[in-house]
């Protein structure tokens, strides 16, 4: 077998970037984002100090977590240990960016795919070294076979215990270090200055903790904008209420109500348009939204992107059913549906947690138990499908006193967006790079 990786050199490298600017030459990447660059981290203080340069890239990780979220394949591994890409598969979920712990991907300004390094491959096939190593002065960059036990740069590696970057997400990184500092390699233990950066603007959403030592700074490295925001928070919203509804609709019908306007066509009704307004949510989402019957055409279950599809397409069936019987059903369509459309609403509410999990690089996600991230989202499709509920129930009243529920439960639905835009936001600003 064959698993290749790098090994990159820091006490070699002299910050010369020739690696970022044959890696943009050689892939025609765009301004703005970058496949490989180089960190400038200073440790110490004056006049004791040092500079420190880390190059940054895709780590080829053999358990990656880009491969697993991707959700129709445009990631994947080749025959050689690579992680490469498809752009004609992407769909612009962005759920890759999530679940990379080394901030490797980007989404192309000129295609609107998901791109990284992907090792040169074109340039493997035919005998030749990646444009990074062949251009690199001090041999900073050289490629490893960790298979070939007869490789002296795998060996070195072994020998010398050569450190990975976030070891403990558990991805099994090929991209190892050497004559690096520990400052170097984790961004959370380098803050950026209040006098800013080397050629580069900081966009300052990002946080550290106090605990991080004042003798390391970052002088220079590349931010990302946050891969997802206002749309995903409406969806975790939208897809609550289309939960929840139904949820306090079939309790209220065990309890024995036996208002069909508001046990089964109303909360049906509401459902479905919250069901329809969260798909035009995550479509808006995606980079390239033409593309979003692929997780249907060619999706991959293991990603929750693509099993959560399925998932709200279930769920609006059985809403759908649920509804038409309490038009037309007798007596049997309570007891027939109730169990499997109050399974697949609360599935439809709760799926999220487990897409959140597999965002490996986003660790307020990641290492939450998934019970209580379950527990938050069900939770929220409680609280605002209950909200959106009881308005329906009080209008039905027809008393002029409940004139105000509509507006209660819109302020309901304004909390929780701005709820759950604060907690993607605090994951997400997090530095990964």
């Amino acid at each position: 077998m064959t698993r290749l990786g790098f090994l990159l050199d820091s006490g070699a490298c002299i910050g010369c970037h020739a690696c970022t600017v044959a890696c943009k030459s050689e892939h025609d990447v765009p301004l703005g984002v970058n496949r490989t660059w180089v960190n400038y981290v200073e440790t110490g203080e004056f006049p004791d100090t040092q500079r420190h340069f880390a190059v940054m890239r895709c780590n080829h990780c053999d358990d990656a977590p880009c491969i697993s979220i991707c959700p129709t394949g445009a990631l994947f591994r080749a025959s050689n240990g690579v992680v490469d890409f498809d752009d004609s598969r992407c769909i612009g979920c962005k759920g890759c960016m999530n679940a990379c712990p080394y901030d490797a991907l980007y989404i192309s300004p000129r295609t609107n795919t998901a791109h990284k390094c992907n090792f040169c491959q074109h340039k493997l096939e035919v005998g030749l070294e990646p444009s990074c190593v062949s251009v690199c002065p001090t041999r900073a960059i050289t490629v490893v076979d960790h298979d070939d036990p007869n490789d002296p740069v795998a060996q070195r590696i072994q020998s010398e215990s050569l450190p990975v970057r976030a070891p403990e997400r558990r991805t099994l990184p090929k991209v190892h270090y050497a004559g690096t500092v520990p400052e170097a390699l984790d961004p959370l233990a380098r803050p950026v200055a209040p006098d800013g950066l080397i050629w580069s603007d900081w966009t300052g959403s990002a946080t550290w903790s106090p605990d991080v030592p004042a003798e390391s700074r970052t002088a220079y490295t590349v931010a990302h904008a946050e891969p997802w925001g206002a749309k995903v928070s409406a969806y975790f919203v939208t897809k609550g209420v289309a939960a929840g509804v139904m949820l306090w609709a079939m309790a209220a019908a065990l309890l024995g109500w036996d208002d069909r306007a508001a046990l089964a066509t109303g909360p049906a009704v509401i459902a479905l348009v919250a069901l329809a307004v969260t798909g035009v949510l995550l479509i808006a989402d995606l980079k390239r939204p033409e593309r979003f019957w692929y997780l249907f055409t060619k999706g991959r279950l293991r990603s929750w992107i693509t099993a959560g599809a399925w998932v709200i397409m279930a769920d609006g069936v059985l809403v759908t059913l649920w509804g038409i019987g309490g038009l037309w059903g007798g007596s049997t369509w309570f007891a027939v549906l109730i169990g499997p459309t109050a399974l697949f609403s609360v599935a439809t509410a709760g799926y999220t947690a487990l897409l959140l999990r597999q965002c490996r690089g986003r660790v307020q996600w990641a290492d939450r138990p998934a019970l209580a991230l379950i527990g938050r989202l069900v939770g929220e499709a409680v609280l605002g499908g209950g909200a959106v509920w009881g308005a329906l129930v009080a209008m039905r009243a027809d008393a002029a006193v409940f004139s105000w529920t509509p507006v209660a439960a819109l302020a309901v639905l304004v909390w929780l967006w701005r709820h759950d835009r604060a907690f993607l936001r605090e994951a997400q600003a997090v530095p990964l790079s």
